[in-house]
């Protein structure tokens, strides 16, 4: 009665960023993603009849703080499999957790499959979908590689899938690292404040089907300069309707708005390459190959940067 998968973060390009009112966990929009290789998740999911409780364990400290979203992860596995045990979860991330590169994505993802596993039913991806879901809004994009599309229409009717493979469109990360801690403000508690008070929501939602279309569009073709454009734009449609919530959802720090200028000069002086920001302080440039050292190398010298993490497209989560 035990299950260990491995599942890694994913940046958002399009991003989404709000729920459906009434909805459970169910993002407002869709969104499109890339999965990041070396980066990970590796969770285990034990199973106890004789136990009093569900457990958490990240990175080597006990959490109850997540235990709410854990049990709304394995809810639905749990009725599935008609087994109520006690889970025992250990979680390692080899990157900074709670600062705004998707940790939960990930944590969320390997857990839904590794309790799923656990539970006897693994071979249900839809149901697996639908436990990461319920966990972390975006999870179900850590299922799969590459580069990742989730869509919902009006209904609230979703599907997340794989636009290309980790190898069909190389594309590499360089995550610029500007605050190692926890941010101050958790996404889903930013996310409901920007919904109830930013003057700019409405309109940040009414964009978002177009971006999203347009983006996939841009994917397919391997557009790269398409990509960059509304990425980057997206990416500060988001921030403003947070900035403007009350009060704000104020993410960047210093050495983020340091960073994008940075990788906004590179750009202009040819480089291939674009920004793009979650909800949390680091910055991630998205480049071609040939652009990784150069793009590495000028995060590095940005003031205030702590340190670079590199990534290739990576693989969906599995079991380990």
């Amino acid at each position: 009665m035990q299950g260990s998968a491995v599942a890694h973060p994913n940046v958002a390009l399009v991003k989404y960023w709000g729920k459906r009112k009434a909805a459970g966990n169910l993002p407002a929009a869709g969104s499109l993603s890339l999965t990041l290789g070396r980066l990970s998740t590796r969770t285990t999911v034990r199973l106890d009849s004789a136990a009093g409780e569900d457990r958490l364990n990240l990175n080597g400290r006990e959490n109850r703080r997540d235990l709410g979203r854990v049990r709304d992860c394995l809810a639905p596995l749990r009725e599935r499999a008609g087994n109520a045990d006690a889970a025992a979860v250990e979680s390692i991330n080899d990157f900074p957790t709670g600062a705004g590169l998707a940790s939960s994505a990930s944590g969320m993802a390997a857990l839904a499959l590794s309790a799923a596993a656990a539970l006897g039913v693994d071979h249900d991806r839809e149901l697996v979908a639908r436990a990461a879901m319920a966990g972390s809004g975006s999870a179900p994009r850590s299922l799969f590689g590459g580069v990742v599309a989730l869509s919902i229409n009006e209904a609230g009717e979703w599907r997340c899938r794989s636009l290309l493979g980790p190898d069909e469109w190389p594309l590499k990360v360089a995550v610029a690292v500007t605050d190692g801690g926890a941010k101050a403000l958790d996404s889903r508690s930013a996310m409901e404040r920007t919904r109830r008070s930013s003057p700019f929501y409405s309109a940040w939602l009414r964009g978002q089907d177009a971006d999203l279309d347009d983006a996939c569009r841009a994917v397919e073709q391997r557009d790269f300069e398409q990509l960059s454009e509304l990425s980057e734009r997206n990416c500060l449609k988001m921030h403003a309707a947070a900035m403007s919530a009350r009060p704000p959802a104020l993410y960047f720090n210093g050495a983020t708005v340091e960073c994008i200028h940075r990788i906004r000069a590179l750009a202009r002086a040819g480089s291939p390459v674009f920004f793009t920001v979650d909800a949390g302080p680091q910055v991630k440039a998205v480049c071609l190959p040939e652009a990784l050292d150069e793009v590495t190398g000028a995060l590095r010298q940005t003031p205030g940067v702590l340190r670079v993490l590199t990534a290739e497209l990576g693989a969906g989560a599995r079991l380990a």
